[in-house]
């Protein structure tokens, strides 16, 4: 098949484009990076904030376009990449791409506290790069093009540029971490791996067509703490707040540069919310490459290698 992915300097997409050159198909990948080069695929440059850019030759006779460009820093740029230059690329791509798949967000559903989310779950995105992203699926969905969307969860892997899990493991490494509230808060992660594959899945089962999936695994966040903690070999108890007490703390030191809290980062350690992923398991028999306790647990070694 030929496959297009936009994004292809990015975490998930040079990793999408890697697989799809090893199972055999014809690949071009879109990026703004000109020394970009990945074997066995062809590189065009274009970039969605130029409105002046033709991506004729890009989407020409494709099977499957993967879009996975996003800006996921500059919060100026997000409408004009998420929807002013993704809904011109889509303009370019009716009539000759016959799959678009979508590389989206659980963030479609909003932050709530606790809540089991499906894809029916109603959406509610809160920031700004929740709702661009919203707003172009809802783009994707009414554009003609067969489309499939995929909401994958917190995503990581080796060579992820948020480094928001490795901090994490950091302040586990030096003894600083301790629990905030009652117990049995719940974390939401997927291995970069699983978002390929499901990828990739959905580029061929006709069953995807039409079709938004969820997709993530949840551990406790005590059970992904301890995980880490077997394998650096640390020992001792972790220490447990209230999570008034804590909440009071962000909320007189939080806007102090560098202090280690915020809003955020409280409620993403209490929250209970996961989301369901029996749907996207049970239409295209896609199967996790294993538990969430062993993929992080292996991230962690092969870092410390």
């Amino acid at each position: 098949m030929k496959i297009a992915i936009t994004g292809g300097s990015g975490f998930i997409g040079r990793l999408l484009a890697e697989e799809c050159v090893r199972i055999g198909h014809e690949v071009r990948v879109l990026s703004r990076d000109r020394k970009l080069a990945i074997n066995g695929t062809t590189t065009f440059y274009g970039d969605l904030l130029n409105l002046d850019c033709d991506f004729s030759a890009f989407v020409k006779d494709v099977d499957v376009l993967y879009h996975c460009a996003g800006e996921v820093v500059n919060k100026s740029l997000m409408h004009d990449v998420h929807i002013t230059g993704s809904s011109r690329l889509i303009e370019f791509a009716k009539s000759k791409v016959k799959l678009w798949v979508q590389l989206s967000s659980v963030g479609a559903y909003g932050n709530p506290q606790q809540q089991l989310i499906t894809e029916s779950t109603l959406e509610a995105p809160v920031n700004i790069y929740e709702i661009t992203k919203t707003t172009f699926d809802n783009v994707v969905k009414t554009s003609g093009i067969p489309f499939v969307i995929i909401r994958p969860s917190n995503v990581f892997g080796l060579s992820m540029k948020n480094r928001s899990l490795f901090q994490l493991i950091n302040v586990i490494e030096k003894g600083l971490f301790f629990y905030i509230g009652r117990s049995g808060s719940i974390v939401n992660y997927i291995d970069v791996s699983d978002v390929v594959k499901a990828m990739v899945i959905c580029g061929y089962n006709k069953n995807a067509i039409g079709n938004t999936y969820v997709l993530s695994q949840n551990i406790t966040i005590e059970k992904m703490v301890e995980a880490f903690r077997k394998t650096l070999k640390l020992n001792g108890k972790v220490r447990r707040f209230p999570k008034l007490i804590i909440q009071i703390t962000v909320l007189l030191f939080g806007e102090i540069p560098k202090f280690p809290l915020n809003r955020n980062r409280v409620n993403a350690l209490t929250g209970r919310r996961y989301y369901n992923s029996e749907k996207i398991v049970e239409e295209l028999d896609f199967k996790f490459g294993a538990p969430l306790e062993t993929q992080l647990k292996s991230m962690l070694i092969n870092d410390k290698k």
